[in-house]
């Protein structure tokens, strides 16, 4: 095994086989060995520095059905909510003054966001605040909406793709969505010149260590900016109410094996890692992740976007939610940095 990521750290190509003998069959020190060489990667492309993202999620309404997401439009129990435009600008205000250059623009597939408000929404922040980077993540759109969005100012998008097998894609969502068409937005995306992220569950119902390696190969043939993973976890008002949840350990396992097959890529540390254990994000960051997402949402409206159970710092304030992170980066070695965090040139 230890070869196997040694070839991977000198950026050679690993096959399907490859990734899934490792997926499958990782240990503790196995594991160890992977993040001491993930550590040494992220730092030679970004040192110490930790980049903040500052989170604003402004719609808990979505017109899809996923099955294994609390917002999905069949779960009559989930508390609706949209923050106006005024909102949502008070949420770049506050995060502004305490340091953060980046706000990500997340929520549901939400029908009266229509091009119009967002375009509206998008010129508005990049107007205010020329100097932050907007990074949008509102699901499934045209070519010319996604155009639309880059033109008006948004520099980034997060789309994860879930799952590269279009089977396992099935199993997940609803007839009416595919994988081919998440894997359209995603080359749409990258066509018109967004730093581009996209991203999987670990451990998300039917998974095996051959959908994981068919992840790695299309993250490594997309090429994008950033990779979001995180562990499912399930959420109790949906058909996955009974699932198993995602492990830390491989988890932890993937960010590693992430950071060597793109060296350059900025890998969220999730609140997701910090819901099922609670140095989660440390470890995430340990394991080769550099950037965290504290939240700028209302305190108000958290407690209503609920992706997946007992998801942690829906009470805090925004100004504590960083003070937070920042101790517990400290805590590891790291620094919280105040900056847009773009993507590092590739070496």
């Amino acid at each position: 095994m230890k070869s196997l990521i040694d070839k991977l750290e000198r950026n050679s190509v690993l096959s399907k086989d490859d990734y899934t003998f490792l997926i499958s069959g990782f240990d503790n020190e196995t594991s160890e060995y992977l993040f001491e060489k993930a550590r040494n990667i992220r730092e030679k492309y970004y040192g110490k520095d930790v980049y903040i993202r500052g989170l604003i999620e402004f719609t808990s309404y979505c017109k899809n059905n996923c099955l294994y997401c609390g917002l999905r439009c069949g779960n009559k129990n989930a508390q609706r909510y949209r923050l106006s435009k005024e909102d949502i600008l008070e949420c770049c205000k506050n995060g502004y003054e305490l340091g953060f250059r980046t706000f990500v623009l997340q929520g549901g597939e939400d029908p009266y966001f229509t091009d119009e408000r967002m375009l509206d929404i998008i010129s508005s922040i990049k107007s205010e605040y020329p100097d932050c980077a907007l990074t949008l993540s509102v699901g499934e759109k045209s070519y010319e909406t996604y155009k639309a969005f880059f033109d008006a100012g948004a520099d980034r998008y997060l789309l994860r793709h879930e799952t590269a097998d279009n089977e396992h894609y099935a199993k997940l969502h609803p007839k009416e969505m595919s994988a081919l068409n998440r894997k359209r937005c995603l080359e749409d995306l990258k066509s018109i010149g967004y730093q581009v992220g996209c991203g999987f569950m670990v451990g998300s119902p039917y998974q095996t260590a051959e959908n994981l390696a068919d992840d790695m190969l299309y993250i490594k043939k997309l090429q994008p900016q950033m990779v979001g993973i995180g562990p499912f976890i399930s959420q109790h008002d949906t058909p996955f109410a009974d699932q198993k949840n995602g492990t830390l350990e491989l988890t932890l396992f993937m960010l590693g094996l992430l950071r060597l097959t793109l060296p350059y890529a900025l890998i969220p540390s999730t609140t997701a890692l910090g819901t099922i254990h609670p140095l989660g994000r440390e470890k995430g960051i340990l394991a080769g992740a550099n950037v965290v997402m504290p939240n700028l949402s209302p305190v108000s409206v958290r407690k209503k976007y609920l992706l997946y159970d007992n998801k942690i710092c829906t009470g805090d304030e925004s100004a504590e939610c960083r003070r937070c992170l920042e101790q517990r980066m400290r805590s590891i070695g790291y620094n919280v940095v105040v900056s847009r965090g773009d993507c590092a040139d590739k070496k």
